[in-house]
């Protein structure tokens, strides 16, 4: 079984190119467009990792991580903040990495599979 990637950015341009991305390297993902949708759909979908924009509309990314953070059941997934906010290094405190929009893929990439170990499957 594939490992699964949640997707939380308001880009949908940027949801379209990481879903291609992680398909394309043999992972699942799900998405969100905002925070309140993430919440519901990382309970019920249960990623292995979460890349996380920080602003959104609604509740910014960081409000989404302090709300996950308090689930024991969703606490230990490990997040990559993706944003194109400079100095969001502290947002999330517990990010794996930080990576900078426009991003280039094959680091993100690399990122992951060291986050997640080198193969896509469980």
């Amino acid at each position: 079984m594939s490992k699964k990637i949640m997707i939380v950015d308001d880009d949908p341009s940027i949801v379209e190119y990481l879903t291609d991305l992680f398909h394309d390297n043999g992972f699942a993902t799900c998405s969100a467009i905002d925070s309140s949708d993430a919440l519901d759909i990382v309970t019920n979908e249960m990623p292995d990792l979460i890349t996380l924009d920080i602003e959104m509309p609604g509740e910014w990314g960081p409000r989404f991580y302090r709300r996950i953070s308090q689930d024991p059941e969703l606490r230990d997934i490990p997040i990559i903040v993706v944003s194109g906010l400079t100095g969001v290094q502290h947002a999330v405190n517990r990010a794996v990495a930080v990576v900078p929009k426009p991003f280039d893929p094959q680091k993100l990439l690399c990122i992951v599979k060291e986050t997640l170990g080198d193969s896509p499957a469980r």
